[in-house]
């Protein structure tokens, strides 16, 4: 073992001497109290490590020795519903063991080495395996948890067991001599591999309104969503985790408060997830290293989240991992960057941010599997930002820019006039719209890329009206652009908007929003019809059926939602009748 000795120190960063031999991202421990850190540099005999735990007290002179192996995670039976801070330590359990206040340099493993699994073997003896495979299966609540053969790993299956095992006992021998058992390890910085990455064809369903028709995601791509204070972050990203259309979720929150922590580890374990009616913690993972947490863990927690997420993939779950944000994941880069005396970039980020960033991203995906048969995972990557001010010329939204395929610009103006989701229409986009036509055609809703095309248009055609309007007023615009600001103003008020705490209106199905949508843009051009057979706009809007359209969001039967094309079309033909 190397054994190295403290020279200076700097905060979360530590210079120790004697460490030749050692190579980068090892893991060191340091100091008396053996506080985990990783080595970041090296030069000659000397390493620069970044210690994830608190520094203070610690002396120059005190020994650091090197475990000789990269920082890494346990993956096995009993990750779900696991609650961890940035190195995979179980937060419930280092707070038996410190109280309230996490002690120094507790190492604990991120699985229970103690616990017995009813292992249910997939093959049998004298079967030819090889790395991916799925050689058994651990019910784990109500997934099949998939046992793998590691990567890289072949051979004949020489004995395979059926019982209860413990992670560490193995449960199926090679004929080479290669014991399998229920726990991998793997180094949080190297992607895990795969056989093929496919073309993201497939939408991710949300249902919210303004993502899936407006700017859909899909599985395995990727998506951010800046935003200042008080925009509505967080609980788009909470929403997204409860509803979207994937078995797993990893939920990182990376530098956030303590309190809006605490909201998700009260309210997941009470959500109903409405695909299983279980407990929604029970297909989930948080990471919580909160912004009082030591810096250096929280630049480890996203590689720590992505690479849980890789391991459900490679079993050929859909995975969505919603990162709490990248900016206090930037911030603590720039602190250690600032701590290693490094070139500053812009705004003092180090000049490797946007290699960082997009290394993070690129692991995002939709891949054919590891292994004999043709499984099929994804992990979407959706990542808040908090630009300082809400300034998105800042460097970590533009560094995610040009990475992600979907933009949610959270909008500061929509939020203080209570519109959530604040996804300002006009600087959003998504880069998947192409991809995914085919997708919803073969889902039913062939016509979806046109509505989504003539809603945008309407919408981009109010933000000029209104300019107008404002010098004007609304009395010197036509007829027919008064018409475009009250659909418009449908559009935002009545589907746009939706409330992540209603009872039916949290979730919207796809058929819903591809009718909701249908209805208002018909209800547009039949008065342009109506309009040009000589009915006054202002006859038109009072028609209670308008008040329908504008209730549609709480409808449960989308019978009724199609029923009101017939309802407008009556009273409207009543009006044309009267001429």
């Amino acid at each position: 073992m190397i054994v190295g000795a403290i020279s200076r120190i700097s905060g979360p960063v530590v210079l120790s001497e004697g460490m030749r031999g050692s190579r980068m991202y090892d893991v060191v421990k340091v100091g008396e109290q053996q506080l985990n850190g990783e080595i970041i540099r090296l030069d000659g005999d000397q390493a620069v490590i970044q210690v994830y735990e608190d520094t203070t007290g610690l002396q120059v002179g005190e020994k650091v020795s090197n475990t000789g192996l990269p920082l890494s995670v346990e993956l096995g039976p009993g990750l779900l519903s696991s609650i961890y801070d940035g190195i995979q330590r179980p937060l419930p359990l280092l707070a038996e063991k410190s109280g309230s206040f996490i002690s120094r340099g507790v190492t604990l493993p991120g699985l229970s080495h103690e616990k017995k699994w009813e292992f249910k073997p997939r093959v049998k003896k004298g079967e030819h395996v090889v790395g991916g495979d799925a050689i058994g299966v651990v019910t784990e609540y109500h997934l099949e948890h998939r046992i793998m053969i590691p990567p890289f790993i072949s051979g004949t299956i020489r004995d395979i067991y059926d019982g209860e095992f413990t992670i560490d006992e193995p449960v199926c021998t090679l004929d080479n001599g290669t014991r399998i058992t229920m726990l991998q390890s793997w180094p949080v910085r190297k992607g895990r591999p795969y056989r093929s990455k496919m073309d993201p064809d497939t939408l991710l369903v949300t249902g919210q309104r303004v993502f899936d028709t407006l700017f859909p995601v899909t599985k395995g791509g990727t998506a951010m969503i800046p935003g200042g204070f008080g925009t509505g972050k967080t609980v788009a990203e909470q929403t997204l985790a409860k509803w979207s259309d994937t078995q797993i979720v990893v939920y990182i929150g990376c530098g956030e408060r303590g309190n809006e922590m605490t909201d998700v580890l009260t309210e997941f374990p009470e959500l109903l997830d409405p695909k299983t009616k279980r407990p929604l913690i029970q297909r989930t993972i948080l990471i919580a290293n909160t912004s009082n947490m030591p810096v250096a863990a929280r630049e480890a927690s996203i590689y720590t989240g992505i690479t849980l997420a890789e391991y459900y993939r490679d079993m050929g779950y859909d995975v969505a991992l919603m990162a709490d944000s990248t900016s206090r994941w930037g911030e603590a880069l720039r602190e250690v960057s600032g701590r290693l005396e490094e070139m500053p970039g812009e705004e003092g980020y180090p000049a490797y941010l946007a290699t960082r960033l997009a290394a993070f991203y690129e692991r995002a995906g939709r891949v054919v599997c590891l292994g004999s048969d043709e499984r099929k995972g994804s992990v979407t990557v959706v990542g808040a930002v908090s630009p300082p001010g809400g300034d998105f010329s800042e460097p970590i939204t533009q560094n995610t820019l040009r990475i992600a395929g979907t933009f949610w610009a959270l909008d500061t103006s929509l939020a203080y006039r209570r519109h959530f989701p604040s996804v300002n229409w006009i600087k959003s986009y998504s880069l998947y719209l192409d991809q995914i036509k085919d997708w919803f055609a073969t889902s039913g809703f062939s016509d979806w890329k046109d509505l989504r095309a003539q809603a945008m248009y309407l919408l981009q055609k109010e933000v000029e009206l209104q300019e107008i309007v404002q010098l004007v007023g609304p009395d010197a615009l036509p007829e027919s652009e008064k018409a475009i600001l009250e659909i418009t103003r449908m559009i935002r008020e009545d589907f746009l908007q939706q409330s992540a705490y209603h009872d039916v209106d949290s979730f919207c199905s796809l058929e819903k929003q591809y009718w909701m949508l249908r209805v208002i843009l018909s209800f547009y051009d039949r008065v342009n019809q109506a309009m040009g057979k000589g009915v006054p706009l202002t006859k038109i809007l009072k028609l209670p059926v308008k008040t329908d359209i504008g209730r549609m969001k709480e409808l449960t039967d989308i019978g009724k939602i199609k029923e009101l094309t017939i309802q407008f079309d009556q009273a409207i033909s009543a009006l044309e009748a009267e001429r």
